[in-house]
């Protein structure tokens, strides 16, 4: 018999919490958070693939080790595994995916209806963002939609979970339960802006924010300074973006490619400077956690390892920043080889009788 592990209902894993008051969705990322606790964050890497053990062999490294697993909505404007269809494989087996919602390829019909179906599904953490434009992708000539954007766009999950509405003014039968999110980037010019445009998520809905990579840390150190003095960290829990860089020439790459990401000339020396530039790069990551995790109004991190993501353990591990504490890990269960044959039993058994048998063998 398998114990019940802190948050997790005892009805089923796949089941949402029940409510506590004061939160505003049934999901562990809240409650993580709100009882003080750090927190910790990473992003699956959506698979190019229609096979479910895709998703659930990526997500498997990360069990024990974060709190919620990001399900991007195609990043970079490149087309993969929806973060929708991600959710829902997710959240049968128990794991809490923050569903990211880019307003680049939906209007607000389709992504009202996208809220309400991964509310359904048990998606309790919802993080609103306005996208990358359609010409940083591989498919340029896409059609761009930018009917809502990430402001706007968390107006509408408030007003739908706290209204029970929809833009419209239609009532909802059931609103969704939702832990509102949306991305910080303090490291991005106009930097003085940077601390006012978090009220402004603040005040359309956020609740939480995960940051954009940071390599700088006095700089993010000044961008929480002034946060604190606007009295930000009251009001919204901020998670510090983190990852490893496996190379010099990978940051280099980054920082003349990647809008938005600020690598200082002192990260890339560390990285040349080192026999081994790929574990010099984990351990840069873990330093600069153990660092980031002291500045007050700090909540947590997130853990970005794009390709490196069997790493995201151990850098948690070394960090500390856990103090012993384990987040939800998904224990083998006594159905799961059923569940397995069964769906391999659907997806690779040659189906022998034909409609006209199974019609004749059900009378």
């Amino acid at each position: 018999m398998i114990g019940r592990q802190p948050d997790e209902n005892p009805a089923g894993i796949h089941l949402p919490l029940d409510p506590l008051p004061g939160h505003t969705s049934r999901g562990r990322l809240e409650r993580v958070l709100r009882r003080g606790e750090f927190a910790v964050t990473t992003e699956l890497n959506p698979p190019d693939s229609a096979d479910p053990e895709d998703v659930y062999n990526r997500a498997k490294i990360f069990d024990g080790w974060v709190d919620a697993i990001n399900a991007v909505d195609a990043s970079g404007a490149n087309c993969h595994m929806s973060s929708v269809g991600i959710c829902a494989l997710l959240t049968r087996m128990g794991y809490a995916p923050i569903m990211q919602i880019a307003c680049r390829d939906r209007n607000r019909i389709a992504i009202q209806g996208d809220v309400l179906g991964g509310a359904a599904m048990g998606v309790a953490n919802m993080l609103c963002l306005t996208g990358d434009g359609v010409q940083a992708g591989d498919q340029p000539g896409a059609k761009p939609v930018f009917d809502l954007d990430c402001m706007s766009l968390l107006e509408t999950c408030r007003i739908m979970r706290d209204n029970g509405k929809f833009l419209s003014g239609r009532k909802l039968t059931t609103p969704p339960q939702l832990f509102l999110g949306a991305a910080i980037n303090p490291f991005a010019p106009p930097i003085d802006f940077r601390p006012y445009r978090l009220g402004k998520k603040i005040a359309a809905g956020a609740q939480f924010v995960q940051s954009q990579y940071c390599f700088d840390v006095p700089m993010f150190r000044t961008y929480m300074q002034q946060v604190r003095d606007l009295g930000f960290t009251e009001k919204c829990f901020i998670l510090c973006g983190v990852g490893p860089l496996a190379s010099a020439k990978t940051a280099k790459w980054i920082r003349s490619n990647v809008p938005g990401i600020h690598i200082p000339d002192s990260i890339v020396k560390r990285l040349e400077g080192a026999q081994d530039q790929k574990k010099e790069g984990k351990q840069l990551c873990i330093d600069i956690i153990n660092e980031v995790k002291e500045i007050p109004g700090v909540c947590g991190v997130h853990v970005m390892a794009y390709r490196q993501e069997e790493y995201v353990a151990e850098i948690v591990d070394e960090s500390g920043v856990l103090k012993g504490r384990q987040p939800w890990k998904r224990e083998i269960r006594r159905d799961d080889q059923l569940v397995a044959d069964r769906l391999d039993h659907i997806l690779h058994d040659e189906i022998t009788e034909t409609q006209v048998d199974m019609v004749k063998t059900a009378h």
